[in-house]
């Protein structure tokens, strides 16, 4: 399958996540209270054990529900590029997988990936009382479907090891790779672009990929049955 190319520069769901997102980040860094922000709104793999941990150490604003947090920290970045890589990628892979699923399944999979990338960050770090913030672990579930979707090249099985096999091996060399550009682009916050934090939510962007990759199957079946339908 080979992508698609919209009618429109900004249309569809995927835009608007994109637009929503950027005007919570440049609100939120304007407003002077981002580091607050980050631990109200980020995701807290410690709160899962310890749901008052925020209040025990009396902080000053209202902290997001926890069950909400993966959401909320999907609307957060550390910093100008950390923001535009993650956008990059989401509309780059996310217009064409949202003309393939259709509006209405692209959300609940960018959805169901922030939730997968939260799991994914809090199976490594569940004492981690250090905010994961950021869009990528949704992202890489749109990630992972595009690589499904748009994966044109033959491969083939390599001895006894089939073919789909193989293939997930070379989504993994891929997937190590961009988490190589993104940790580059969260270590530019370095230079004075960002926060000053370049590391990578490793768990969040391997639990969004795996999301993208089992979902995107049964959402195709979902897509094209309702289309039958019709």
């Amino acid at each position: 399958m080979r992508p698609a190319i919209s009618s429109s520069a900004f249309s569809g769901v995927v835009s608007w996540i994109a637009l929503v997102t950027v005007l919570v980040f440049a609100l939120a860094r304007f407003s002077g209270l981002e580091a607050l922000l980050d631990y109200a709104g980020g995701f807290i793999p410690a709160r899962i054990g310890q749901p008052n941990l925020l209040a025990q150490a009396d902080f000053p604003i209202a902290p997001v529900p926890l069950a909400l947090t993966p959401l909320s920290a999907a609307l957060l970045h550390g910093g100008w590029v950390h923001l535009g890589f993650n956008m990059l990628m989401l509309l780059f892979c996310g217009r064409q997988v949202e003309q393939v699923l259709g509006a209405r399944l692209i959300l609940p999979l960018y959805i169901v990936g922030a939730y997968a990338a939260a799991a994914g960050q809090w199976a490594l770090g569940p004492d981690l009382a250090v905010p994961m913030i950021g869009a990528s672990g949704a992202i890489s579930a749109i990630i992972g479907a595009y690589a499904l979707l748009f994966g044109s090249r033959e491969v083939k099985a390599w001895g006894p090891i089939p073919a789909s096999i193989v293939r997930m091996l070379w989504l993994g060399a891929g997937w190590t790779v961009l988490q190589f550009l993104i940790g580059i682009a969260s270590s530019a916050g370095e230079l004075g672009l960002g926060t000053g934090d370049a590391s990578v939510a490793v768990g969040a962007h391997i639990g969004g990929f795996i999301a993208g990759l089992l979902m995107t199957r049964p959402l195709l079946m979902i897509r094209f049955r309702r289309r039958e339908a019709l």
